[in-house]
């Protein structure tokens, strides 16, 4: 039996049959509603002021990067309604219009940010978001510990500063996989890794693991198929961990992770070491590739990565047991992940595959990391050591 009820009006509808639809009812709209309001699968964005055009800009794959938004006639209130699926996260910003001035700013009107290194940007939590609580401080988890260290290298001719995490019941006296992260300053700050850590460790979802947080130098020089940033991790960075920290220094207990460049870095170096790493987590990997023809359309810095992936696509080798593989449906590179899949799959390694309904950001790879984790050094209960 199907119910005869008619659909509840929007918001930005209801205001727009006031009358007197006048100063004092905008702002006791505002007053009541959180931006952008969001009603079901619809979601309301918002700006107030004068302007001559007013536009959302966002990097949703199949949607305009800018789209006007309406005025409400007789208000100085911009609007514009976007459906959006459940469980939707989406990063924005308003590109405001006066005259000849243009300015690209956050929406004043809703608190919510995202992070990154190049600045901030505002998020929309559609219907059926929400942040999970494992990435939040939990103050009865036991908290590991992070230890700044310098590895020399000669393939890369500098010292290398690495952070190192080590867990709240780390002892010499037993023996721990190893994970190695890309970009390790940014997945700690904007991705709240550490905090993951102590969480998920604490709460035996995932093993008690020691990870290298790495800081890259030139990561558009070693991310992009450097065979001096694949014999450093291999040759210098695990062997020297192996030697001070008890870890199991078998395949098996190694993981090398990384996000867009990073992902890009990490299978880079698997493949020219493919009897070292057990398992690989690649979030949003710039995987970018041709078919045909050599315009990839990223510009000359990702030649190097087009060449490396076209190279392994023709041939696909094994060179982890365990393939983690993350993107976001909003993301232009979700169909360049997707495409990796079944290449890795015909090398024979194990696969899991995990899309979100996100973009290319920081707190996309950071609500991946639980199923990511889990899945590669599994709690107590579930990891096998040998």
């Amino acid at each position: 039996m199907t119910s005869s009820a008619p659909k509840r009006k929007l918001a930005i509808n209801r205001l727009r049959d006031r009358k007197p639809l006048d100063r004092p009812a905008v702002d006791r709209f505002l007053a009541r509603n959180e931006a952008p309001i969001v009603e079901g699968a619809r979601c309301t964005f918002l700006y107030r002021g004068d302007a001559d055009e007013v536009l959302l800009a966002q990097r949703v794959v199949g949607l305009p990067e800018q789209i006007p938004m309406r005025k409400l006639r007789g208000t100085d209130l911009w609007y514009l309604v976007l459906e959006l699926p459940e469980g939707s996260r989406v990063n924005y910003q308003l590109e405001v219009r006066r005259g000849e001035q243009v300015e690209q700013l956050n929406d004043s009107l809703n608190p919510k940010l995202s992070h990154s290194p190049v600045g901030t940007s505002s998020v929309c939590f559609g219907h059926g978001y929400e942040t999970p609580e494992w990435t939040e401080p939990d103050p009865a988890a036991r908290q590991g510990t992070l230890e700044e260290i310098a590895v020399p290298s000669r393939a890369l001719r500098r010292d290398c500063p690495v952070t190192v995490y080590l867990p709240a019941r780390f002892r010499r006296t037993s023996t721990y996989p190893l994970l190695v992260v890309h970009d390790g300053p940014d997945f700690l700050q904007y991705a709240a890794a550490k905090t993951v850590f102590d969480n998920l460790i604490d709460r035996f979802e995932v093993a008690e693991t020691v990870v290298a947080f790495l800081h890259p130098k030139d990561r558009l020089t070693d991310y992009t198929n450097s065979t001096a940033h694949s014999r450093f991790l291999t040759q210098e960075l695990v062997p020297r961990l192996e030697t001070q920290l008890p870890l199991m220094g078998r395949p098996s207990g190694r993981c090398l992770m990384g996000s867009s460049l990073g992902g890009v870095a990490s299978l880079s170096a698997a493949v020219k070491s493919p009897d070292t790493y057990g398992s690989l987590i690649l979030m949003s990997g710039s995987f970018v590739f041709t078919d045909i023809g050599n315009d990839h359309g990223g510009g000359p810095v990702f030649d190097p990565v087009v060449k490396f992936v076209n190279r392994y696509r023709a041939r696909p080798t094994r060179v982890a047991d365990r393939v983690f593989v993350s993107c976001g449906v909003y993301e232009p590179l979700i169909a360049a992940n997707r495409s990796m899949v079944p290449t890795f799959e015909s090398a024979g390694m194990t696969m899991r595959f995990v899309e979100t309904r996100d973009g290319h950001n920081w707190e996309n790879w950071r609500d991946t990391l639980r199923d990511a984790l889990s899945w590669v050094y599994p709690g107590p209960q579930k990891f096998v050591y040998e």
